[in-house]
């Protein structure tokens, strides 16, 4: 059974991959005849969660990870930098194994930090290599050439966006057309603003999981639900629109406050709210089909 490496606090821990006999082959998660970017050492460019999940969603974490392989020497950041919001999302690796678990669907998990490479941005836009981010300059992102930046996304991204397709194809395959549900926590402040939201549900096109989501997680007074906020799901989308989107399928994104899933309690309570409206939303028996807005 493999093992995935994670960095947490400095230290790297191992987990056990779930037993993936009777699911499909996946493609490698590590490319093969990778440039020198991956040293044997290195973890997996992607981790499949649950893949023998037979629910029809496939639930994606873009910014699992604050992983950077050695050859990139940190990218000349400090340790700190990488317990940061800048260099991941904050517990949204761990609510969406527990969803994942919870609802019997398959998750994909990016491998490496978005200062790396930035999966949910299209290769070439400015923010894919940042070299600032949030007022912190990334010396090794700054004077990097078209041909560095390619290797970069051939490494990093491409096999991710690989993976996600061929799982969704594994999960149409078994009948309905799923749907796609992406994860991800915001920090509590930005550029020296304050952002009010306990999370919010991005979207573009496609109101069918957003607006019941809105809705349902409005139910609960206590909570603060952005529509499009802090981020708006027409601009920021690439994963979902990418997967689902473009193939009418289905999607929708949720932000979480990282500061409210920066603690196993924290995690677990979300993991409730998030539990709680996708079940109902996907008991919708007009969900599972291919519709284009």
């Amino acid at each position: 059974m493999p093992f995935l490496f994670r960095r947490h606090g400095g230290q790297r821990y191992t987990i056990s991959m779930p037993d993936i006999v009777s699911t499909p082959p996946m493609p490698p998660s590590r490319p093969q005849g990778a440039s020198g970017l991956l040293g044997p050492n290195d973890p997996p460019v992607y981790e499949i969660f649950n893949p023998g999940g037979d629910t029809p969603l496939l639930l994606l974490c873009d910014h699992a990870s604050n992983v950077v392989p050695a050859s990139l020497d940190q990218l000349g950041l400090d340790d700190a930098t990488f317990e940061r919001h800048v260099a991941y999302d904050i517990g949204a690796a761990a609510l969406t194994r527990i969803l994942s678990e919870r609802l019997n669907a398959p998750a994909l998990l990016s491998g490496y930090s978005r200062l790396v490479i930035d999966v949910n941005r299209q290769p070439g836009d400015p923010g894919s290599i940042p070299e600032v981010s949030d007022d912190i300059e990334i010396p090794g992102n700054k004077g990097l050439s078209e041909v560095q930046k390619v290797e970069r996304a051939e490494v990093f991204h491409w096999p991710y966006h690989h993976a996600i397709t061929n799982a969704v194809g594994h999960l149409w395959a078994m009948g309905k057309p799923p749907a796609v549900f992406s994860i991800h926590s915001f920090t509590p402040h930005m550029s020296g603003e304050r952002r009010p939201w306990d999370a919010g549900v991005l979207w573009n096109r496609d109101p069918r999981i957003a607006v019941p989501m809105i809705n349902f997680l409005r139910q609960n007074e206590h909570l603060v639900i952005g529509d499009n906020e802090p981020y708006s799901g027409k601009e920021i989308a690439y994963s979902i629109d990418q997967h689902a989107g473009t193939s009418g399928l289905p999607n929708c994104a949720i932000e979480i406050r990282q500061d409210l899933v920066a603690t196993e309690n924290g995690i677990g309570e979300w993991a409730d709210h998030m539990t709680a409206a996708l079940k109902s939303i996907l008991s919708m028996d007009t969900l599972f089909e291919v519709e284009h807005f």
